[in-house]
């Protein structure tokens, strides 16, 4: 991010949707200008990650950047659950307790790990394994910590990881150079097309009928082609709730 903040114009707003780890490589999704003000929009979207794990060992990180304590006790059979569950953000992580990030806390030698929250994981390929090791391709909701799943391998921590994908957004065709249009980048969102009347009142923040508009929690407003707002459902209205200038 900080690359792409220096090649812009001084006081260019520069927002991203989703970290990553400090060791993991992979998509980023870096926002420039207006597209930072639909962050919230990106950042709920799935991600897929490729994971190598190390069986037999423990990390207090759960990663390779730990403190590595070699224990024997792989699993014969790597398996990482799939569906709907409840998940602690570890220790080490930005998520903030009592307004401080976790990983202070851990860093001063107070571990804790965070407030449960549910995610999700839509599949896991288990793409090889040999020895100590094993690869994993995993597809999951966001604010699923991939160093949780690997550590409930049981001995395991996480060795590699790449994010892959987030949301319809590909790591194979990520391109630094290259600025896709926030009208592009939010085409995954429903649309909901706007008569010339409509058009003027959102462009005031003002709600519209939800007339024939997909049932979703985020509905793009556009008008000839032209985005022009991001809104939510309220009763039998949708309601801008990020509008863009024309």
């Amino acid at each position: 991010m900080a690359t792409v903040r220096r090649s812009l114009p001084r006081g260019t707003k520069v927002g991203h949707a989703g970290t990553l780890d400090p060791f993991a490589t992979g998509l980023l999704l870096v926002l420039v200008g207006r597209a930072t003000r639909a962050q919230r929009f990106l950042l709920g979207l799935p991600k897929a990650y490729r994971v190598v794990a190390r069986l037999g060992w423990r990390s207090d990180t759960g990663d390779r950047d730990g403190m590595l304590e070699y224990t024997g006790r792989a699993p014969d059979k790597p398996v990482i659950a799939t569906g709907d569950m409840l998940q602690r953000p570890p220790a080490y992580s930005a998520v903030k307790v009592g307004g401080e990030a976790l990983y202070h806390k851990a860093r001063r030698g107070e571990p804790e790990e965070g407030k449960a929250r549910p995610v999700t994981v839509h599949r896991v390929d288990l793409l090889w394994h040999e020895g100590d090791r094993a690869a994993f391709e995993i597809e999951c909701s966001s604010g699923t910590y991939i160093r949780q799943l690997v550590a409930a391998l049981g001995d395991a921590y996480c060795e590699e990881l790449e994010r892959i994908s987030v949301g319809p957004f590909a790591l194979a065709d990520a391109d630094p150079t290259r600025m896709v249009p926030t009208a592009e980048a939010l085409a995954f969102l429903p649309e909901r097309r706007l008569l010339p009347g409509e058009a003027a009142r959102v462009a005031h923040g003002v709600r519209v009928p939800a007339a024939d508009a997909p049932q979703a929690t985020a509905v793009r407003l556009t008008h000839d082609g032209d985005l022009l707002a991001i809104a939510e459902p309220r009763g039998s209205d949708l309601q801008p709730v990020v509008v863009f200038e024309p």
